[in-house]
């Protein structure tokens, strides 16, 4: 017995191939359509912890590894769509069955912070590794993990619509679980199914307990209708372009939040 009672099965359950995946993310913000007339499209935004989730803005503050420094623009605040906190608080509720909670890194994303990482600190940091993709090519990689930013209401970057979410699963109010990488490792090492496959000898027990507490954090969010970005173990939406593309929607239910904080 572990003290995950019932939600043990869900960190024995392999993630899967996440190809499908990859690939329909390529091109998606021009290819999913925003549906306006639905109810949820000018919803409000929430402060998630006003409806008791827990979290810190992780770009608010300088203990943020691997940055160690306040990114301009950042906001304290964890803004979502009111309808996403509904559905993060039921997930929040299943994993208290086991004594965990999510902990959020981050949630609606000014446009100052998108463009920082997106325009600056990612392009330094792949030249800093030795790289020397430019072009085409360098912008692919780079929006591997940093959405380009915006002002297109047709093609919002997902943390602009206050649909997308970062989050770990944490013991409550206690230590975060062991999941293989620091939040923001853009590195192979931060893809979701990055321990996934492989012979049982392979790994090590850090890996092995990496592998199990990712796919707990997968299943907990996929069964409540969240999307997650596959190269990103963190990275959960619903209902903006990212989440139509990996589900098969039709059309995103929400565009561009808008939110304006001081």
């Amino acid at each position: 017995m572990t003290p995950f009672g019932p939600l043990q099965q869900l960190r024995e359950r392999p993630i899967g191939d996440l190809s499908d995946a990859r690939r329909a993310r390529i091109g998606y913000r021009k290819r999913i359509p925003l549906a306006r007339d639905n109810r949820l499209f000018g919803e409000t935004a929430v402060e998630a912890r006003d409806v008791g989730l827990k979290g810190e803005n992780f770009y608010a503050s300088p203990r943020n590894p691997p940055y160690w420094l306040r990114i301009e623009g950042a906001t304290e605040k964890l803004l979502l769509r009111q309808s996403v906190a509904e559905r993060l608080g039921r997930v929040n509720a299943r994993a208290g069955q086991a004594g965990l909670e999510l902990f959020l890194f981050d949630a609606w994303r000014p446009r100052a912070v998108q463009a920082f990482f997106h325009d600056v600190w990612m392009p330094q940091e792949l030249k800093r590794r030795g790289s020397k993709l430019e072009g085409a090519a360098l912008t692919d990689e780079v929006e591997r993990y940093w959405s380009a930013p915006t002002d297109d209401p047709n093609s919002p970057a997902p943390h602009a619509t206050g649909a997308a979410v970062d989050l770990t699963l944490r013991w409550k109010d206690g230590d975060a679980l062991w999941m293989g990488s620091l939040f923001d490792d853009v590195t192979a090492l931060a893809h979701r199914d990055r321990f996934e496959s492989g012979s049982a000898d392979s790994f090590s027990l850090s890996d092995d307990e990496a592998r199990a507490n990712r796919r707990l954090l997968h299943w907990l969010m996929i069964e409540e209708g969240f999307a997650g970005h596959p190269d990103e173990w963190w990275h959960y939406s619903w209902g903006d372009q990212l989440w139509a593309a990996l589900t098969g929607a039709p059309a995103a239910h929400y565009g561009l939040a808008d939110i304006s904080v001081p």
